[in-house]
C-alpha cells in the first residue's frame, strides 16, 4: 500500500472520528427535544443534526480521498470539491426541509448550531486524548 493512501486513510478515518461525535451529541440533542417538547421539535431537531451531520460526512469522504506530495494538486483539488459539495448539500438540505416539513425554528437552528459547535471543538479534545 502507498503511503499517500495510508495517510489518506488515516486522514478519513480521524475525520469520519469527529463526524461520529458530531452525530452523537445531536442525536442526543434530538432525543431531548423530542423527549421534552413533543415530536415536531424532535423532528425539528434531528433535521438540524442531519443538516449539520451528512455535509460534513462527505466532505470528510471526498477530501480524504488524496493524500501525499507526489498528489498535491489533487489533495487540494479534493479539498476545494468537498468544500463546495458540503455547501451545496448543506443549502439543498435546508431547502428540502423547509419545503417539506413543518418545522420549528428554534430547534432545527438550535441543534444544527450545536451539531457545528461540536466540529468545531472536538478536534481540541481528540488532540488532548
Amino acid at each position: 500500500m502507498k503511503l499517500g493512501n495510508v495517510l489518506a486513510r488515516r486522514g478519513r478515518l480521524a475525520a469520519y472520528k469527529l463526524v461520529l461525535v458530531q452525530a452523537i451529541v445531536a442525536s442526543i440533542i434530538s432525543i431531548l427535544f423530542f423527549v421534552m417538547w413533543g415530536a415536531q421539535y424532535g423532528q425539528s431537531a434531528l433535521a438540524g443534526a442531519i443538516i449539520a451531520v451528512l455535509p460534513n460526512f462527505v466532505f470528510a469522504t471526498l477530501a480524504f480521498s488524496h493524500s501525499g506530495a507526489s498528489s498535491a494538486a489533487k489533495v487540494i483539488k479534493s479539498f476545494y470539491w468537498g468544500e463546495a459539495v458540503k455547501m451545496l448539500l448543506t443549502i439543498a438540505l435546508f431547502t428540502l426541509v423547509f419545503i417539506n416539513m413543518e418545522v420549528g425554528f428554534m430547534p432545527l437552528f438550535t441543534c444544527y448550531s450545536l451539531a457545528l459547535v461540536v466540529h468545531w471543538i472536538a478536534p481540541l479534545y481528540f488532540k488532548q486524548s
